[in-house]
């Protein structure tokens, strides 16, 4: 099953007595698999001699590969083992953090643990209620038709949807030293809108941290943390089929409910600074590794092209901003407590009580909105 996951793998990584060995097969988009693997090296490093021997695939392309429907019946192979950023439900691939946790030096974000302490401080300079009342979003919408089709919910001379959608122009914005695009900036609208790109965004996160009310465009892939989302505690559901009318009716009821959707902004960006800090994302990787390398049924050993990872030796030869942000996200002594204690699975009468929970919610905010447009055309 390891060996199978080869076909699309950037990488195999190997553990083996605490120390990490890479094999390379093909060049990541970016500086993925470097800042990936650095970040496997820094929760060895954080956790020295507490992983067991394991060997891992690893895809870095945005979009999962392992199709749970050629992989069921009684005939069926078992799927290949392959880790990657994000899953939907039709999937079976390993959902395992995203490399930008670590910095994404290419766009120039930093990692994660000041960069959180920059938006946090960024949170303050503009108080929810002093904000631009519009549902804010920016990126590239050129991956994906469901971007193109929110830039049509833009602000026109006919037709004012509450939304205010820019294009990114990355090659311009390097171009500015990244002026237009610092996150702890950007934290200056009420609302803030996420929607996937090719396949689940990296920006979920940092709009989520935002205390803006997160209006989430429906969502086909998770990562590893996402699930966890409670709609209408910590984001506001929006149609993917019917965004515009969809996002001008949320900042309706913003409008209406400032209370409310103040404290929605607030506890996602809780949720975030508490549940997502580097503490506990080092602590789920160490708990998916670990329960993985229960499954393997082979003693992992060294392969015959992989080289031995240093972070020291990573680090020296890096330049320029990668090598600051390696520098800024290094673990530099072992934790002083153990990695958290897991908590037992949900059972499935559990599980399906909270998919039940989250699809009421969403619900009933189509209600909601259905009644707002009933109204509009009586009045009109």
């Amino acid at each position: 099953m390891v060996e199978r996951a080869k076909r699309t793998a950037n990488f195999r990584l190997v553990i083996v007595n605490g120390k990490a060995y890479l094999e390379k097969f093909r060049k990541s988009f970016q500086s993925r698999d470097t800042f990936t693997v650095w970040g496997i090296i820094q929760l060895l490093r954080r956790y020295p001699g507490k992983l067991p021997d394991l060997e891992m695939m690893f895809d870095c392309v945005d979009w999962p590969v392992v199709k749970s429907s050629e992989f069921s019946g009684p005939n069926a192979s078992a799927p290949p083992a392959l880790f990657r950023y994000c899953g939907d439900d039709d999937t079976l691939d390993l959902v395992f953090p995203d490399w930008s946790f670590w910095g994404w030096p290419e766009i120039n974000i930093r990692p994660w643990t000041p960069l959180l302490n920059d938006i946090k401080e960024g949170n303050k300079k503009t108080k929810w209620m002093e904000r631009e009342p519009y549902a804010y979003w920016k990126g590239n919408p050129s991956v994906a038709a469901t971007r193109q089709d929110l830039m049509k919910c833009h602000v026109s001379e006919t037709q004012d949807w509450n939304a205010r959608v820019y294009a990114q122009d990355w090659i311009r914005e390097s171009q500015q030293g990244y002026k237009q695009s610092d996150l702890a900036n950007q934290c200056i609208h009420k609302y803030k809108i996420y929607i996937e790109g090719s396949a689940w965004s990296v920006s979920e996160k940092y709009i989520l941290a935002c205390d803006s009310v997160t209006l989430l465009v429906k969502p086909h892939y998770y990562d590893f943390f996402t699930r966890s989302l409670v709609p209408n505690r910590h984001y506001w559901p929006i149609k993917e089929d019917d965004k515009c009318r969809s996002i001008k009716f949320a900042v309706e009821w913003g409008k209406n409910h400032t209370e409310e959707a103040q404290a929605m902004g607030k506890a996602a960006s809780e949720f975030i600074q508490e549940d997502l800090k580097m503490d506990k994302v080092y602590d789920y990787m160490f708990h998916l590794l670990n329960e993985y390398a229960k499954l393997l049924t082979f003693k992992p050993s060294i392969p015959r092209k992989a080289f031995k990872l240093c972070a020291e030796a990573i680090a020296c030869t890096a330049k320029g901003v990668e090598k600051k942000f390696m520098m800024d996200s290094m673990v530099m002594s072992p934790a002083d407590t153990s990695p958290c204690t897991m908590p037992p699975p949900y059972d499935p009468p559990s599980l399906h009580s909270i998919f039940q929970r989250n699809g009421d919610s969403i619900k009933q905010v189509e209600s909601w909105e259905k009644k707002y447009w009933d109204n509009q055309i009586k009045q009109s």
